[in-house]
């Protein structure tokens, strides 16, 4: 499931605060993204359209029909396949490559390859 930017951005607020009504959306994007009312139903009702979320009585309460890893599992495989010709050596490589990292986050990214 490919996710734009503005539904990636309203999908955080409804993972980190579901079930959330529709109305408490809106004064968060508000806060958080700065978005008006009219723009949080519009992806809202994109979200429901592409069965991201579900909208459920009373007050149009928000949940999400797809899990944030697994989104975040496309999306990470969607990046590696679309620049990294699917390589996810490539990929490493390049952060390795681009990334000023920490001892502490080298020691950890040992790990979880070790661990796989």
């Amino acid at each position: 499931m490919k996710l734009f930017e503005s539904e990636w951005k309203l999908m955080e607020l409804v993972w980190g605060n579901e079930p959330v009504a529709a109305k408490q959306l809106c004064v968060l994007s508000s806060e958080q993204i700065g978005w008006n009312k009219n723009t949080t139903y519009t992806v809202i009702k994109k979200l429901i359209e592409k069965n991201v979320i579900a909208r459920s009585e009373p007050n149009f309460t928000c949940t999400s029909l797809l899990k944030k890893e697994d989104a975040v599992k496309a999306e990470t495989s969607s990046l590696i396949d679309r620049i990294f010709a699917g390589s996810k050596k490539a990929f490493f490589a390049s952060l390795l490559e681009n990334e000023d990292l920490s001892e502490t986050e080298i020691a950890d990214l040992k790990a979880m390859i070790e661990k796989k």
